[in-house]
């Protein structure tokens, strides 16, 4: 390794850690390719000349932090992002759900809310929404306004309707927002049964009693010691026999079969082993 090489190592090391104990966000587990790309993002962001003045801005000035804390995730969303995924949700896992009286779904990294509005139109075509509590939760603060406000740019929504179309959509996509200048609203029959609110999920507690858990196109960004943390506290929040769904580039480490069985493993949905 060249030696410009590793000072900048130790560099985004050194923010990493600065971040941590300065403002409680734990990056220092996640993948050390893809941090040190989105510190370096973050640098060019920021107008600081160099690692050294990003570290001592990060813990000089608390406002600082938060103009770049999103560059340090990903949020990067659709509504029906991979259809297929969603196809076999409604084929497989909504009957089972049908059989509960009451439902609590958790999306864990939620962004800017798309893939929570998926969900949310899903169960309403199963009329299962009205039984329904959705929490949805993500470290970026700046994510869950968006999320909340459930308003998305006008040019997405051709994306949208063919992704719901490809997923089996049983209405018009039409039917489940508003149009208003050059943005669409998801409509509030939709919102009124979710929860927003910040979590970490490198350290925080996990929600529990849920039936079903998507963490979807998360853990692809942990590093495999974190990706070991969280999935056990993942698995907490699950009821024995509650589901999982993790992105479409996501496995399940071989340490979690002993937890998970597959319940459509090739679309990345497993099952907490126990009965209900």
């Amino acid at each position: 390794m060249a030696p410009e090489e590793e000072t900048e190592q130790i560099e985004v090391r050194l923010v990493l850690e600065a971040i941590h104990a300065k403002y409680g966000y734990d990056f220092r587990d996640y993948s050390a390719p893809s941090i040190s790309r989105r510190v370096k993002a973050a640098l060019a962001k920021s107008g600081a000349a160099h690692l050294g003045e990003l570290l001592h801005r990060l813990l000089a000035e608390p406002q600082f932090f938060a103009s770049i804390v999103d560059q340090l995730t990903i949020q990067a969303s659709d509504m029906f992002r991979d259809p297929a995924f969603y196809r076999t949700f409604t084929e497989r896992v909504l009957p089972v759900l049908r059989t509960y009286p009451a439902l609590k779904i958790w999306h864990a990294g939620c962004s800017s809310g798309e893939e929570v509005y998926t969900t949310a139109i899903l169960l309403a075509e199963a009329d299962l929404y009205e039984r329904t509590q959705i929490y949805a939760t993500d470290i970026s603060l700046r994510a869950l306004d968006q999320a909340k406000e459930g308003v998305y740019a006008v040019a997405r929504a051709e994306g949208f309707a063919q992704n719901y179309a490809s997923a089996g959509g049983k209405r018009r996509f039409e039917d489940y927002y508003s149009s208003r200048y050059e943005h669409i609203a998801v409509k509030e029959a939709l919102r009124r049964n979710i929860v927003f609110f910040q979590h970490d999920l490198t350290h925080d507690y996990a929600l529990g009693e849920m039936h079903v858990i998507f963490c979807r196109n998360v853990l692809l960004y942990f590093g495999d010691t974190l990706r070991e943390r969280v999935l056990p506290m993942l698995a907490r929040g699950l009821y024995r026999g509650g589901f999982l769904c993790l992105g479409e580039s996501e496995n399940l480490p071989a340490s979690q079969t002993s937890t998970f069985a597959a319940f459509a493993a090739k679309d990345r949905i497993y099952r907490r082993r126990g009965e209900s």
